[in-house]
């Protein structure tokens, strides 16, 4: 099966956190599924942040957000700041190696998209667009790929070798007889080029890694299908992750649980990414991006546990 980078719903709903005497209640009419990999908690041996600002923001309910007032539980969703009781210094920061867009269906109910975190998490590197409006990438496609899964979609050990084939003679022209199909259709490695895929990567790296910006899609699956066939996202290599398992509390109804939330599919691919083309160990440096899904995470388990649900 493919790894979706999307989630029918990617955060709890907002009502959830007003407080520790409401979550029993509200877990209740959530409806949550439970993936098969909820059970063994895989995010215990993330390097984390102290999470105690956030025990004590769940303790004293919802706050002010400082830009709009709005009351919210830990962050603002629409501002993308943390609300007053929690503050920004006590939030970890997150250095990414490349620039990530998110493309955010207007449908998507704003809070409860994990995408959110990644924007507070790593605030100098994460843009979010809410669809229609996102950028033209047409240009820059050399150094631009797409996450979402499909039947052109590549590995991640395999981005720089794909990559090689606009930077030969830079974007293609109008002319090229490449710019009349997506490139996503001519993006498979032949036999005989297996070989040269090694060297491929070295010369990325020394290059400081050709690829610069990654774009994902907070949709539901659903609504994924305007999103993908725009235009402005045709041409893009596409890159699938399809080894991870989900721990999303809102894992959609008969999907495969490597179907993952956004901050999950950010988070997975950067570690991927860190080792298959930085060729680098990996220590960590990513993990502060599950700060709040982590939280999250461990809090409806509890609150599961409590109501009997397990």
């Amino acid at each position: 099966q493919l790894t979706m980078s999307l989630n029918s719903s990617t955060l709890l709903n907002e009502e959830t956190f007003q407080g520790p005497e409401r979550n029993t209640e509200c877990l209740e009419s959530l409806e949550l599924q439970t993936p098969s990999s909820f059970q063994d908690n895989p995010l215990q041996q993330l390097q984390l942040a102290s999470q105690e600002v956030l025990e004590k923001a769940k303790k004293s309910g919802r706050s002010k957000c400082p830009r709009c007032s709005s009351s919210r539980m830990f962050y603002c969703y629409t501002c993308f700041v943390p609300v007053e009781t929690v503050p920004t210094k006590e939030i970890p920061t997150v250095k990414l190696p490349l620039k990530i867009d998110i493309i955010k269906h207007p449908n998507e109910t704003d809070g409860k998209s994990t995408a959110v975190h990644a924007k507070l998490l790593a605030p100098d590197d994460v843009t979010i667009y809410k669809y229609p409006c996102i950028p033209e990438y047409e240009e820059k496609r050399h150094e631009i790929a797409l996450i979402f899964p499909g039947p052109n979609s590549v590995s991640v050990k395999d981005i720089a070798f794909h990559l090689q084939k606009y930077t030969k003679k830079g974007v293609y022209d109008d002319n090229d007889d490449c710019s009349r199909a997506p490139f996503l259709k001519q993006a498979r490695i032949e036999p005989k080029e297996e070989k040269d895929l090694n060297e491929c990567i070295s010369s990325n790296r020394n290059e400081g890694s050709r690829l610069k910006k990654i774009i994902f899609i907070d949709s539901t699956w659903n609504q994924t299908n305007k999103i993908i066939t725009d235009e402005r996202l045709q041409g893009l290599l596409q890159i699938e992750l399809k080894t991870r398992k989900t721990c999303f509390w809102r894992h959609q109804k008969g999907k495969p649980d490597t179907y993952l939330s956004t901050i999950e599919a950010i988070y997975y691919f950067l570690v991927d990414y860190h080792q298959e083309i930085l060729k680098e160990n990996y220590k960590g440096q990513y993990d502060n991006l599950l700060f709040f899904f982590s939280f999250m995470y461990t809090l409806i388990k509890n609150a599961k546990c409590c109501a009997g649900k397990e």
